[in-house]
């Protein structure tokens, strides 16, 4: 029997309904319009492709969006000045740094400079550490829309193990900790899972994803969990978005995955949705903060 499929887009095209009634509650009550500023670096076409999306998705929902477009010789210290100044503008509500950045830029010192308040990626060392602490301001998008994809279709975390394939800063470790979690926060339920995070240098890699009751995968690299390493009956989702001679493939090799796996996120249309999805989320809680 073939997996069910996890609509990531029809959740997220629900997630932002709700949030286009909160926006439409809140500009209401305080006048305000949520405005979300985003920077582009350079020419990269993904991310022309992905700043784009997202400022459809704000209008949807009714959210301002401010674009800055920066040549790709663009020095630090120009980004900064630019940062500082969307810091300091009170109309602006969010900041979002597209990466990647240029390889002469620090992508640390830029998004250590965002406000904390505006930081709606959740980038910023305090937010990181407040999500660790299970008290968060914002939760990383990516991993919040796992999470969300997840809570909405029913599928049980507490008690299950978790297996996350991958440890970047914005996905897995981030990931990792909002699965641990033994409290509910922003909308999510306790998430109460055991989780293990893998990598490239992990050990016999195979054994441990064939233990996972849900297996996540975010390691960035084309059909690289093969269905040998899923436990028949696993829940997958594949953060994975990788461009191919044969278009766009996750990092589960979906197909075989399909037969052994109970539930599965396609590519695309599975977790990348989400991704802006709550994007919007902390964007309009970042404009209540800001509003108090």
């Amino acid at each position: 029997m073939a997996a069910q499929l996890l609509d990531g887009k029809g959740i997220a095209k629900q997630i932002q309904m709700e949030i286009k009634a909160e926006v439409s509650e809140f500009m209401e009550k305080s006048g305000v319009t949520p405005c979300l500023a985003a920077i582009l670096v350079g020419e990269d076409p993904a991310s022309q492709v992905y700043v784009r999306n997202k400022e459809r998705a704000c209008e949807r929902v009714g959210i301002a969006s401010r674009l800055h477009r920066l040549p790709a010789d663009t020095n630090e210290a120009e980004l900064l000045a630019l940062i500082d100044q969307l810091n300091t503008d009170s109309a602006v509500n969010g900041i979002l740094v597209q990466l990647p950045l240029p390889s002469h830029i620090a992508e640390t010192n830029i998004l250590d400079s965002v406000h904390p308040l505006k930081d709606v990626d959740a980038f910023h060392p305090e937010n990181v550490g407040l999500v660790v602490q299970g008290r968060p301001r914002f939760l990383p998008c990516t991993p919040h829309g796992v999470v969300q994809i997840l809570h909405r279709c029913g599928i049980e975390i507490s008690g299950r193990h978790a297996v996350v394939v991958g440890r970047s800063e914005i996905v897995g470790k981030p990931l990792a900790n909002m699965l641990v979690q033994r409290t509910s926060n922003l909308g999510v339920s306790a998430a109460n899972a055991t989780v293990t995070v893998c990598h490239s240098r992990t050990v016999n890699l195979p054994k441990i994803t064939r233990e996972a009751d849900i297996l996540i995968a975010a390691i960035g690299h084309p059909r690289f969990i093969t269905v040998d390493m899923i436990k028949p009956g696993a829940v997958v989702i594949d953060v994975g978005i990788n461009r191919t001679d044969d278009g766009l493939v996750g990092d589960v090799d979906f197909e075989a995955a399909l037969e052994v796996a109970s539930a599965i996120t396609p590519v695309p249309g599975g977790v990348g949705p989400l991704t802006i999805a709550m994007l919007l989320w902390n964007t309009i809680a970042a404009a209540r903060m800001q509003s108090v």
